[in-house]
């Protein structure tokens, strides 16, 4: 079973999301441990102090090395070697490759900064990767933690209900190697305020089905995303993407919507 450790100075503000929803289902099936180790209890002074002032002037505090070290080495001598992760916004942007690799690891441990950072010899002693969520600063890696360790659960087999659902997610679909978005999605009713749902959703012909999801998670990429597309990607015309509106009744009577 996968062990995901999160070293943190504040268990308490995210241990009621870690126990609920996906996480929490996949903890009571035996799919996945989440551990949450507060790393001010290694701190080696009465008042438990885990920061200090910089060297060298500037604003804020540094989190102390020694508190750190010693949480990792501890964990470690009791439960194996860990991939150790620090969040972040220096990293190294948090791409899906990562995400898959993670959630094939049997241990990971998330170590969440605060203050200006962590002293840089924490990360020459551990061998730290380093991981940022976004191009943005927080106050702290207890919510990038919290993003790492669900986007990787999700992936670890029995955890969703349904193991297409992560196979069909944007960045895990791939269209000659490429990564995309996802496409869009409808449901009922079959027309909303004068909004159909495309024809060819209805239509029960899966292939022509398969083909308009692909075209369109390819024209929603190379909008939205042009950066994660090769330089000249093209998209193919497809009939099915023009196709008509669904048959329905008129948008402004709602009862008579076909369910």
């Amino acid at each position: 079973m996968p062990l995901f450790a999160i070293l943190t100075l504040f268990p308490d503000a995210i241990e009621p999301y870690v126990r609920s929803s996906i996480l929490g289902l996949a903890q009571s099936k035996g799919l996945l441990e989440v551990l949450l180790v507060d790393f001010r209890d290694f701190a080696r002074d009465r008042h438990r102090t885990v920061d200090d002032r910089p060297f060298g002037g500037g604003p804020g505090m540094v989190l102390r090395p020694e508190p750190l070290v010693d949480c990792i080495e501890w964990l470690e001598e009791r439960h194996g070697r860990f991939r150790r992760l620090a969040l972040c916004p220096g990293g190294s942007p948090l791409r899906q490759p990562l995400v898959n690799e993670l959630a094939g690891e049997q241990r990971v441990a998330l170590l969440c900064g605060r203050y200006e950072g962590f002293d840089a010899r924490i990360r020459e002693i551990l061998k730290i990767e380093e991981v940022s969520v976004g191009d943005f600063v927080v106050a702290g890696g207890e919510l990038p933690a919290l993003l790492v360790l669900e986007a990787a659960a999700r992936l670890i087999p029995g955890v969703l209900g349904d193991e297409r659902s992560a196979q069909e997610d944007s960045f895990a679909q791939t269209e000659g190697g490429m990564e995309l978005l996802d496409c869009p999605h409808y449901t009922r009713p079959r027309v909303y305020r004068g909004l159909p749902v495309p024809e060819v959703l209805l239509s029960g012909d899966h292939r022509a089905i398969a083909a308009w999801r692909r075209q369109q998670a390819l024209e929603r990429t190379k909008t939205i995303r042009p950066d994660i597309l090769p330089d000249g990607t093209t998209i193919p015309d497809n009939p099915a993407t023009n196709s008509g509106a669904a048959p329905g009744p008129a948008p402004d009577s709602p009862s008579k919507h076909a369910p």
